[in-house]
């Protein structure tokens, strides 16, 4: 993502790489560029304004719309994460963000995979309670959606509270 000045990646503390800006000016409109069509976007002052411009557009609906699905089941968070991959092409700010999310991640991944069986299952458990409680809820305040089958319906309407 970053060229002309390299940002430095060094092993933090707790062993995940961390990439140090703050030394450093990295910048995302340098002259190097991975893809040949993107370096010819970048000579030409107006392709390269309109190029910013439409990845700064679609990269912010879809992590805006990644937020507003966040709360209701389904891929919330990945759609924050892909809006954030979409910046990150062009935004410095955006390539931040993604690797403090990516820094979290792993060390979530490496707490929960140091923890013993008994606790992962919990956490698993608790996960799944959540998910249910939210699609309960989502079914109970907006009720259960035409284009579910009539199967599936006919299940969902035993639960309490569901019409």
């Amino acid at each position: 993502m970053t060229s002309g000045s390299e940002a430095e990646a060094t092993e933090g503390e707790t062993g995940v790489s961390v990439i140090d800006y703050s030394d450093r000016n990295v910048t995302l409109d340098a002259h190097e560029d991975r893809w040949a069509w993107r370096a010819r976007l970048r000579r030409n002052p107006a392709t390269h304004l309109a190029w910013r411009t439409a990845v700064g557009v679609v990269g912010s609906v879809v992590t805006v719309g990644g937020l507003i699905m966040v709360p209701a089941p389904g891929p919330g968070w990945a759609v924050v994460i892909l809006g954030l991959v979409i910046l990150a092409s062009e935004f410095e700010f955006a390539q931040r963000w993604l690797d403090f999310v990516k820094h979290r991640v792993q060390l979530w991944n490496r707490w929960i995979m140091s923890q013993p069986m008994w606790i992962r299952f919990l956490v698993g458990l608790a996960t799944l309670l959540l998910v249910w409680a939210v699609l309960w809820l989502t079914f109970v305040v907006m009720g259960v959606p035409a284009w579910t089958p009539d199967w599936a319906e006919q299940q969902l309407a035993r639960l309490p509270g569901v019409d």
